[in-house]
């Protein structure tokens, strides 16, 4: 009994970075009739999601470390902890540096990413008593900024 395999049809489906540079090459030769525009809609529409769920879980990451690092007392953790917080809040600022436009899905999202932090450094650290809610500002230049840990 012989199987057939399906094939794919379009270059779309065969090789998604040729087909990327195809519709490059098109839109920069002015090339709109031959471009596969429903694909690259959807391309484009995943790129603007990606950018934003990057955008929650960087915070999401950023705001646990930060807890970690003003509420466990573990010293020898601290410095780990303070490079993550580095780390993200780089990543962070580039992100916002190259879509300002995320600025506000930045805000939008603090109170889900915050209960995601916490809902984790609390499986973590069960005996830590974390606050129920954010502690500090949530003015972005403040969160990719201050060391919240000296405050306390």
């Amino acid at each position: 009994m012989t199987q057939t395999i399906e094939q794919k049809s379009t270059l779309y489906d065969r090789d998604l970075n040729l087909w990327l540079e195809e519709a490059i090459a098109k839109l920069k030769a002015g090339d709109f009739q031959n471009l596969d525009v429903e694909n690259l809609i959807e391309e484009l529409e995943g790129l603007a999601g990606r950018d934003r769920r990057e955008v929650e879980s960087r915070l999401t990451r950023l705001i646990e470390h930060i807890l970690k690092r003003c509420y466990v007392n573990l010293p020898e953790c601290y410095r780990g902890w303070e490079i993550t917080i580095v780390n993200q809040r780089a990543e962070l600022t580039t992100l916002l540096e190259q879509s300002p436009s995320l600025k506000g899905h930045f805000s939008q999202v603090f109170e889900r990413a915050f209960d995601t932090a916490l809902k984790l450094v609390r499986l973590e650290y069960p005996d830590t008593n974390f606050p129920d809610v954010w502690q500090f500002s949530r003015d972005t230049k403040k969160v990719l900024n201050l060391n919240f840990w000296t405050t306390i």
